[in-house]
């Protein structure tokens, strides 16, 4: 059963359950689906390992310093919301560097509220994880002086990409749970919008994708994953030709 139909049965909120990770932090599980939100390996870890170190940090340390401009705004799209740990982390990194992010996240299936206040990624900053979870979907909410909020309930094959971003986290259910995100179109679209430099990560390192985003236009680099996971994928938009991870043959 693909995620797609899993949903439209309507069948997730009785089926959906909390569980631990490795790391001590939670994740959702669907077991219908058998698939989990985050790693097991550790949700938290693997956050800030694939989307806020290897994306956004990535980003910030190489490219932004050429780019910025004005106040220097960031531009972030996430491709699935989730739990909203990747926001949260974001958010808390925002703050911690004093940079601005204005932060866009789709997701066509929001969680409950009975399920998000279960969900406990930090005590210290629990109001922060409340507020982006309370706050209105659709238009841009200021959560702080820091970070600006888009949540959009849409499909993402449905979203018209209305501005450019210079990081993207694609953190989707799995291409073989959630195979019509995984298209060669809206790869195509997401290069389309990214500006010069842009930087796309995913815990995924499938060589059809990979493949996938390479026909797009971007060099794409195979790198070390999350706990418990070899390797990940990050993607580039700044530079022609491919990286000499290109050559390597699918696993």
């Amino acid at each position: 059963m693909t995620v797609k139909e899993f949903f439209k049965a309507n069948r997730y909120a009785a089926l959906s359950r909390i569980e631990p990770t490795a790391d001590g932090s939670p994740t959702l599980y669907v077991p219908e689906l058998d698939e989990h939100y985050h790693s097991t390996n550790g949700a938290v870890q693997e956050s800030q390992h694939v989307y806020l170190a290897a994306g956004l940090s990535h980003y910030v340390h190489t490219i932004y310093p050429l780019n910025k401009s004005g106040a220097g705004e960031i531009n972030i799209l996430e491709f699935g919301f989730g739990t909203g740990l990747n926001a949260f982390l974001t958010a808390l990194e925002a703050e911690r560097q004093n940079i601005k992010i204005r932060y866009t996240t789709l997701e066509k299936f929001p969680l409950s509220q009975e399920i998000t206040n279960q969900l406990n990624y930090s005590t210290v900053n629990l109001l922060l994880f409340q507020q982006i979870h309370q706050s209105s979907w659709g238009n841009p909410v200021v959560i702080t002086p820091c970070f600006i909020l888009q949540k959009l309930a849409v499909d993402f094959a449905d979203f018209d990409f209305p501005e450019q971003y210079d990081v993207v986290y694609y953190d989707a259910f799995a291409p073989d749970k959630q195979p019509e995100v995984w298209t060669q179109d809206l790869f195509d679209k997401i290069f389309s919008a990214m500006n010069q430099g842009g930087v796309l990560t995913t815990y995924c390192a499938k060589g059809s994708v990979r493949r996938m985003m390479q026909q797009a236009g971007f060099t794409v680099e195979r790198i070390p994953g999350a706990s418990g996971k070899r390797e990940m994928l990050r993607a580039n938009a700044n530079v022609l030709g491919n990286s000499d991870s290109d050559k390597e043959k699918e696993e």
